[in-house]
Formats: structure tokens, sequence, C-alpha cells
């Protein structure tokens, strides 16, 4: 250059502005005699960006220079272009004017206004950032997916072709960046579609460690920076005695923002083709789904005999969700399932709805502050297998025609305490009823209605003496139709005057706290009413232990309630040293003062208190202890002991710890024969779990549960998985036994395998007689 054909601008720094439809060097003025429009798109290889044509563009550079003859622009040293959102740094930018084209050389980065970043030593791209050619191109997208590529092309601002690509979703080696990732595609020809976000390889490989796994012909994944895309989804293995290998293949509909479809086809080896097809649409406060499945089973025969699989040849079902925010406080939602028989889903593992237990239900929730309402509508349905009546237990299960609980605490003090009202009710009906099973119920319909109030205030006395008065009504009404019962309607009533008294004592070191606190309780009430004459159907599970020894009401259901005067009394302690072990412990007794046991009585229809340490005057000794520390480690034990010869009753023992490098825990339980609850012998099991980290993303984990009293091993299992941003990779075996004598054990192993934004692939297989 010289003198006459160029002009240079040498400052410290120099920064220039410009208006979108001009160059970078607009305000230049008279030394660029025209110039032509800049960047009306200006995103280099993501989806074309949109830019205002009234944005404005700062240029800052050390140097600008002006060669009239060859007509260009160049900006040397620290060259930094902001534009609308999108930015530009190299050592050096220049623009051709007759060729229309800009290049930026060294060590240049380009950042869109997503956040995507490129890389490369050289960029030849045209003034509006549409087309051009890269050199060494490295690519990061917002989620941390990348491509490289020796040179890459891009066409009409959309579509960007890798030459000998890698496209990865693993981060580089920190110690060793030219280190392979753990998986990568290398492909002859990477094509990424902005505009239908979509990514292509040709001629493609999958590597796991630097080392080819498999070759990909063809293969075209959505855009990783994109959540929702048509297409296949990445298929799955599964395995089943009767149903055989099979193979899952899902499409995936993005019909619109708010709504799409998907459908999954399944070939099995024995049974023939599994059809589903999934409806999901967003709303703006809340969403459904709607699922149907079928099958045309081509082999029946393979299934057991006098199960339902067997019996049917066309088997399917349709089931839906929904739920809706209708304002901050109310929600509203659904779960409902209709099949041809009732094994259908649990048999065929329907996404959703393959659980033993399908609940049915319509529900509409509310909370706010200190209260709650939920009121719900509910069926039942066991998904079993057994085509025998005498069997089946199916029947036994109840349509629930409402369920509502409603809570509330007075916001305000009354009387200077506080005053709670708790309303409850439930509407039965039930097909079948038989107390003979372990689903006992009560045959055609019933109905309560259960509305307490709840009064309480603490008063602190001289000395710390916490002192609680209590004060509590509740009224229940019932509604019978039904033959199992005589009565057809009924109703109760409780009243109960409470005191209790709790005297917290401190003691104290120079590296200790401990605080013992005497507890006792005396509730006086009129007896229990209709003992066996009304239906028990929430209030069967009881456990008497020390977290329930200072409760109310013992029973854990509304259709019991706790009558005649009792006092619980009791010890707690809890301690705390500096060396970071903290120790609590807590021993009682309960004693029925007067009139009617409710636990001693043997009318009710499922024997619920029986055997619970309560049936007597003077209740079992009930105990519990625990310490722990700051580096994981705890350990606690609970029992019930018999009030005259301290023989234990019922005892659990738990230790665990969890570190750094892994965790482990171990569970002793036992329970003495209850016979009139079904368990004429005692129950003892130990059972364990752990779990070590091998390495920074290596886990090896398994479990075991022993019954000592059978000899069994009921079951165990082994795993181990590997996990890190971009990879994660699990494979489990368990084996699974009956106490039954002669039973054969189930064994299964299982793997899953995740490549991040790519998909996941696993397999459950049966190994039934191995």
């Amino acid at each position: 250059m010289n003198g006459v054909a160029t002009k240079a601008w040498s400052r410290n720094r120099v920064a220039i502005f410009a208006s979108g439809t001009a160059l970078l060097l607009l305000s230049i003025g008279a030394v660029v005699p025209s110039t032509p429009a800049f960047a009306q798109e200006a995103d280099v290889l993501g989806d074309a960006v949109k830019t205002s044509p009234d944005a404005q563009m700062l240029l800052e550079a050390d140097e600008l220079v002006y060669d009239r003859d060859g007509q260009t622009i160049a900006a040397i040293g620290n060259v930094r272009i902001d534009y609308d959102g999108n930015q530009l740094v190299a050592r050096k930018v220049t623009y051709n004017q007759r060729t229309g084209r800009m290049t930026a050389e060294g060590n240049v980065e380009v950042t869109q206004p997503d956040g995507t970043r490129t890389y490369a030593d050289k960029i030849d791209i045209t003034d509006n950032f549409k087309d051009g050619f890269v050199n060494a191109l490295r690519v990061e997208t917002t989620d941390n997916t990348r491509f490289a590529a020796e040179s890459a092309e891009r066409v009409d601002g959309n579509v960007t072709t890798f030459n000998r690509g890698v496209y990865t979703a693993c981060e580089p080696c920190k110690d060793n960046p030219e280190k392979p990732p753990l998986w990568q595609i290398k492909a002859k020809r990477i094509i990424w579609n902005g505009k239908k976000k979509t990514v292509r390889f040709e001629s493609a490989s999958l590597e796991f460690f630097g080392l080819p796994l498999a070759f990909l012909p063809f293969m075209e994944i959505a855009d990783p920076t994109v959540k929702r895309k048509t297409g296949f989804l990445v298929p799955g293995i599964t395995y089943k005695t009767a149903l055989g290998y099979g193979v899952k293949v899902p499409f995936y509909f993005a019909l619109s923002p708010h709504y799409d479809l998907t459908v999954t086809g399944t070939g099995y080896t024995k049974q023939g083709f599994l059809t589903e097809a999934e409806w999901r649409q967003r709303f703006e406060t809340g969403a459904i789904s709607v699922k149907v499945a079928g099958i045309h089973q081509v082999k029946p025969e393979e299934f057991a005999q006098n199960t339902v699989d067997r019996a049917h040849e066309n088997r399917g079902m349709i089931g839906t969700k929904g739920q809706f925010q209708i304002n901050p406080r109310w929600q509203f939602g659904w779960n409902i399932l209709a099949q041809t028989d009732k094994n259908f889903s649990y048999t065929y593992g329907i996404d959703g709805f393959s659980n033993y237990v399908q609940t049915n239900e319509i529900y509409l929730t509310g909370l706010s502050g200190r209260n709650y309402f939920d009121l719900r509508a509910m069926k039942f349905d066991l998904q079993e297998a057994t085509n025998i009546a005498s069997d089946a237990r199916d029947p036994l299960q109840p349509w629930v025609l409402p369920s509502l609980d409603y809570s509330y605490i007075a916001p305000n003090p009354v009387m200077g305490g506080e005053l709670n009202f708790n309303l409850n009710a439930q509407g039965i009906s039930r097909e079948k009823g038989d107390y003979g099973t372990t689903i006992p119920g009560v045959e055609g319909k019933s109905g309560r209605m259960t509305g307490e109030v709840e009064w309480k205030r603490t008063f602190i006395a001289p000395g710390g003496l916490s002192v609680t008065p209590l004060l509590a009504l509740r009224g229940d009404g019932h509604f019978l139709d039904t033959s199992d019962l005589v009565r057809s309607q009924a109703i109760r009533a409780m009243a109960t005057a409470g005191l209790e008294l709790r005297w917290p004592i401190l003691f104290s070191t120079t590296s200790s706290t401990h605080i013992l606190e005497p507890i006792a309780q005396i509730f006086v009430r009129n007896n229990e009413q209709y003992i066996g004459e009304l239906p028990n159907e929430d209030a069967q599970s009881f456990v008497f232990d020390a977290t329930t020894l200072f409760e109310r009401d013992k029973f854990s259901g509304y259709d019991r309630m706790e009558g005649g005067s009792r006092a619980n009394f009791g010890l707690r302690y809890s301690g705390t040293f500096a060396n970071g072990w903290s120790t609590h412990a807590l021993i009682g007794q309960s004693i029925h003062l007067g009139g009617l046991n409710s636990f001693a009585s043997t009318a009710d229809l499922v024997n619920a208190g029986e055997e619970s340490g309560l049936e007597t005057r003077m209740s079992d000794y009930v105990a519990m202890v625990g310490v722990d520390n700051n580096d994981g480690f705890s350990l606690a034990a609970r029992g019930r002991f018999d009030q005259k010869s301290f023989e234990v009753r019922r005892g659990e023992v738990e230790a665990s710890f969890s570190g750094e490098r892994g965790s482990v825990s171990a569970r002793y339980a036992y329970i003495q024969a209850q016979t009139n609850y079904g368990f004429p012998i005692d129950r003892q099991e130990v059972s364990a779990t752990a779990s070590a980290k091998l390495h920074t993303n290596w886990r090896v984990f398994g479990s075991a549960t022993y019954d000592l009293v059978s000899n069994t091993l009921v079951k165990d299992s082994i795993g181990f998985s590997y996990d890190d941003e971009c990879f994660s990779f699990s494979l489990t075996g368990s084996e699974t036994r009956s106490t039954a004598a002669n039973a054969k054990p189930v064994r299964s192993i299982g793997f899953f395998v995740s490549l991040r934004t790519l998909g996941d692939i696993g397999t459950n297989k049966s190994l039934d007689g191995l």
C-alpha cells in the first residue's frame, strides 16, 4: 500500500458506532464513499437471528486501515464487534467491498444472543453473516453440546455443513484437552439445519474412548438446542417370558407448541404387535394427556393357566391424566384408566398405568395459609393375573364416593390458645365384601361424616413447667346399606378433656448440653360407641410404639375413635456434644384409667387394637434410643416390651453411614406372633444396602433381605453404574425367592444407557429358571 491509496487511523483504542443498515465503518464518512448493508441476520452457525434495522453497532479495534485501490477496510488488533446482541472477537477483521465478503482471523470467537459460541482460526463470511466458509472450526451450544470440523460451509443462513466433523455432548478433559471424549460421533458430513431443527450424520461412526463401536450410514437427531422435534425417538428393548423379546420404536409428532403426539409400536416375538399412542396438550393453567394401547395376542397360551392374560386375545386400554391450577390456592385434576381386562396395563408395562394397584381418581385440592381442603372420588383397581373367582381380590376393591378432608386453624388466638377444626367424610361402595381376606371390607354401601374441633393453650409456670390444657369435641354420622351389618345408621359423639405437663430440665457442661424432659398426659372422655357394629375402612393399620405414645387418639383413621380415660407418661432425653455427636431417647407407658378400653374389645371387624400392647390396663413399655454424628453415622433402636416380663414384643434396630466414598445401612426387625391378625408365628428379618464410590463417576451398589424364620434369602441384588455430564450407564442383577417350600427363585437383569442429547435405551430381562 502507498500513502495515496491507503488511509490509516492509529489510536490507543478506536471506537465507532454505526446503524444497523450500514457497514461497520459507516461513520468514516467521506473516506468511505459508499457502504453496503451489514448484518441483517447476525448469527453465524445457529438459527438465523433476525436483527433490527435500527440496531446500533459498536466496533472497537487498535487500528483501522482503508485501502482505496483494493477496496478493503481492515480493523486490526483486539477487534470486537457488538451488533444487536451478537458479538465477534478477533485479531483482525477485513471487509472487501468488491466481493461483499468479510474475513475474521486470529482466535475468532462469535457469540450469538442465545449464548452459542463459535471458535475458529479464520472465518470467511458474507457481509450479512449468513453464508460462509469456516476453517478449523469449533462450536459450543448453550446446552454444552459441541461440534468440531476441518472445515464448514454455511448456506442461506440456516444450513451449516461440517466436513469431517465431530459431535459430542461431553466436556473436554481439563488435564488433557486433546484426549478423545467419552463418546463422540465422527462423520464424513454433519449437516446442521437451523430451520428444520435437525442434525444429520452421514457415513458416521459412534466412538467410545476414541474406539469405534458402531457404524451409522445415516442418522438424524433433533437439534440439541431444541426440546421438541418431530421424528423417531430412541428405540428400546424389552423381554418377558410370556411376551418374548420386544423392540419398541416410538415416533414423536411435534404438532404445536401446545400439543404433541407420540405413537409407539412394539413387536413381540411371541404375542405380536402392540400399538400405543399418547396425546398431550398444554393449556395456560394446566395440561392433559390421553393414552390408548391395544394388541391382538398371537399366543395367549404362553401365559399361565387360569389367568386373565391367557383368557383374552384382543386386549387394550385407554387412560387419561390431567392437572389444572385454577388459581394459586386451588388445583383440579384426574387420573383414570379403563381396560378390556384387569391386568392388561400391568402385563405390558404401559407407562403411567402399570402400577399393581391403580388408583382412578378425580380430585380438587386447596391450600391457603394453615387451611387445607381435599375432595376426591376414587376407584381402586387391583391389576392381578388370576382368573379364579375365589382367588380374585379385585372385586373387593371399593369405590370411594367421595373422600373429603378439610382442616382449618384459626389465624388468631381464641381465648389465648389455638383453635383448629377438622372435617372428614367418606362414601364407600363395594361389590363384594369378605373379612376373611387381606382386604377386609363390608359389601354394599356405607357413608360417614366426621366433624372435630380442638382447643389447646400452653402456659409456662414458674420453674419452666409447661402446662397445656386441651378440650376436644367430635361427632360422627353413619349411613349403612349392607347385609353384613344389622345397623343402618348411627350417630357417635366423643368429648375429651385433657391436660399435658412437660418439664424440660437443662444440664450443660463446657463440652455438652443435655435436656431431660418428663412428660405426662391425661385424657378424660366417654366410651367409644358401636364397636364392631360399624365398618372399619381407614383405621385397620395400628402400631403402638414410641412415636404414637403421646397421641390423643392412637387409631390411624376416623372409623375408630379412642374412648375411655387414659394417661400417658414418659421420659425424653436429648444431648449434644462438642465433638459433633448427638443422642436422643424416650421411654414411656400408657395406663387405661377407666371406662371401656377401645383396644381391648374383640368385636372390631378387623381386630384392630388386639395384641397391640394397649389391650391391658397397664400397657406394654415403648422405648427408642438413637445416636448420630456429623460424619454421617447414625444408630437407632426402638421396641415394645411386655409390661410384666419385659419380653420383646416388637423391635427394630437400624444403623447407617453415609460419606463421600459411599454409604451403608442395615436393619433388623422382629414382630412377635399375632394370631388374630393372621400371623401365627414370629417374624424376623434382616436387610442391608450398600453403595460404594469406586471413582469420581463409578459406583457399585447392592442390597439383601434375609428371612430369619424360614432361613431364606428373600431378595438380593447387585449392580454398578457410571454417570457424568454426558453419559450414564447402569447394570443390575437381582434374585427374589418366596418363603414357600419348593418355590423357584425369580432372577432378572437390567441395563440402562443414556447418551445425552441422543437418547436412552434399556432392557429388563427375566431369567426365570436359570
